[in-house]
């Protein structure tokens, strides 16, 4: 293209400052920076505790580190009852193959995990870098703003695939770009086997398949050699999908592809309700680019996407638009506020996707589209809940989009290094923020454990637990036992915990009442990332319409209770000869 970019490039600075003062500036000045800024925002995490579904990595890279060829061979307690793992989790295994690989060199503990995972997050943002180099005169600032971006930022302080994908799609892009230009084959079979690596860590990597097809013919204008290359993800899909199926009595790939139709979709969400929610979510994961708006857009421009936002937010209100969150009904009007200025943030990362092609479709401007409208699509309408790690691999071309529209909009704006530095650092501290409540709410489940373990320790009767996530590891870890409705043979004096903010559980067993009281922990106050009460629902929409929520934390509250037997009532019949 003409304004194609590359390291070499004169044009290609990283920084939209004066020259003189970054006269001396070199990419391991870029590389040094951006590793600094990853560290001092990841490193303060690596003692969180383990999360939403980080329990079933850690499980599986546990299992996997005894048998390393049956990662999934064993059983847990994630439902209401006992089932294989190959039943429950929806991801393939390679991201648990690191896992075991590092625990098994350094241990179990949160810490090692974390630190172990911080080396994904650095590729995401130092790769973010090097592939903003083809495309834009500004490559710090995209790998900044992808940093800076809550969505990349809080799933970087899980032990989860979702980075570690992140991390082998964009080497694999940046290689086949680099293969393509250079008619490297070496390159290109080295991204085709990153792109395999990609989705054999997480399904969604086999996005890449057609992302970089298309981009490829768009480029080329024909169907070249280096097509076929694209083969060999697939055919380590059609492998990956033989071998589950001969460990599993069914292939893996596909049992994942039908998870999502299991759902019933014929009273769920209206497609405008689900547009809504998704592009909330696009807004609140990728907040710069609404905190970047005036900096992005002409006042007409503003204009619209406010009156766009306005609009959604009185159909939410005013229930035009039908959002299912029946306990956040009391905060409804606060909720939909915040959902209208999330969407806001979603029609700025839209616009930076029509803006681009609007301006030119070259093949590079083209692929950035793709990848975030593409991204979009499955999140908001083919996975089964809409959530932040579905939302993740958008980030990355979101930023990129956002420096290349910058770029353009440099010299159109007064004191534009300091409004920009502003802006990104005021990303950057929100982005903290929420990552740091999510920190406190992780946290909960080990110390509401520790309260537990430390209050019942010295009886003699079993201890169970319902609710799952990182509450589920630690509870176990102290020797509890997760309450199984089929198997677990209650007793009246059993002690039963039960977590108020949950899946999966299902109050007092058949036959029994609860007979205890409530243990309550606070949260900072501000912001949350999963509350029902107040529409936050990052790991999935279905607790909340909301990515976070601004609003007075609710404390997260666990029942501790012993099992009292129920009587049973006298049936006159019973002794009845059957008819």
């Amino acid at each position: 293209m003409p304004n194609e970019l590359s390291p070499t490039n004169p044009r290609a600075g990283d920084f939209p400052a004066d020259k003189k003062l970054f006269r001396n500036w070199s990419e391991f000045h870029s590389f040094a920076l951006l590793t600094v800024a990853t560290l001092l925002c990841v490193l303060p995490f690596v003692n969180k505790a383990f999360h939403m579904d980080d329990p079933l990595f850690v499980w599986t890279a546990q299992h996997i580190a005894g048998h390393p060829l049956d990662p999934y061979g064993f059983r847990v307690v994630w439902y209401a009852t006992e089932t294989p793992v190959s039943d429950i989790t929806k991801n393939p295994p390679l991201a648990s193959y690191y896992a075991a690989f590092a625990g098994s060199l350094f241990g179990w503990s949160e810490r090692a995990l974390h630190i172990a995972f911080l080396f994904p997050t650095l590729i995401v943002v130092l790769g973010t870098y090097r592939l903003a180099r083809h495309f834009t005169a500004f490559p710090v600032l995209a790998a900044a703003i992808t940093l800076c971006s809550p969505g990349f930022l809080v799933s970087s302080t899980t032990v989860m695939c979702d980075v570690a994908m992140l991390a082998l799609w964009i080497v694999a892009i940046l290689l086949w770009l680099v293969g393509l230009q250079s008619q490297n084959h070496l390159y290109l079979i080295a991204a085709a086997i990153l792109i395999a690596a990609g989705t054999l860590t997480k399904y969604f990597g086999v996005a890449l398949i057609p992302l970089l097809f298309f981009y490829t013919l768009h480029k080329q204008r024909r169907l070249g050699a280096s097509l076929f290359y694209l083969f060999i993800p697939a055919l380590a899909l059609a492998a990956y999908q033989y071998w589950t199926h001969g460990l599993y009595g069914r292939g893996l790939l596909s049992d994942a592809l039908q998870y999502a139709s299991l759902h019933d979709r014929a009273n769920g969400p209206s497609i405008a309700a689900k547009s809504m929610v998704g592009l909330a979510f696009a807004g609140g994961c990728a907040i710069p680019a609404l905190f970047l708006a005036p900096l992005l857009w002409t006042r007409k421009w503003l204009v619209v996407g406010l009156l766009s936002c306005g609009f959604a937010g009185l159909a939410v209100t005013l229930g035009w638009v039908h959002i299912e969150a029946p306990l956040a009904a009391p905060h409804w009007r606060l909720v939909s506020t915040q959902l209208a200025v999330f969407i806001a943030g979603g029609i700025s990362v839209m616009g930076l996707v029509f803006a681009g092609i609007w301006r030119r479709s070259d093949p590079e401007t083209v692929l950035l589209a793709l990848w975030v409208t593409g991204t979009l699509v499955f999140a908001t309408f083919v996975n089964w809940t809409i959530n932040a790690r579905s939302i993740l691999p958008m980030i990355p071309a979101m930023a990129i989009l956002i420096a290349r529209q910058l770029e353009s909009r440099a010299a159109h704006s007064r004191h534009f290094s300091t409004k920009l530095a502003a802006t990104v650092l005021s990303s950057a501290v929100l982005t903290i923020w929420v990552t740091q409540s999510d920190a406190s709410l992780a946290n909960t489940g080990r110390i509401a454990a520790n309260t537990v373990f430390a209050d019942l320790r010295n009886l003699d009767t079993p201890i169970y637990f319902e609710g799952h996530w990182g509450f589920q590891y630690y509870m176990q870890q102290f020797g509890a036992k997760p309450a199984d409705l089929r198997h677990t043979p209650f007793h009246s004096g059993d002690y039963l915990i039960i977590p108020e903010n949950t899946t999966n559980s299902f109050g007092p067993p058949p036959g029994f009442r609860l007979d205890g009281s409530l243990l309550q922990f606070d949260l900072p106050a501000g912001v949350i990332t999963m509350s029902q009460p107040v529409g936050a629902g990052f790991y999935a929409s279905v607790w909340g319409p909301l990515p976070y929520a601004f609003a007075p934390v609710p404390p997260e509250r666990y029942f501790q209770a012993r099992l009292v037997a129920l009587p049973q009532r006298n049936d006159p019949f019973a002794s009845l000869p059957k008819p």
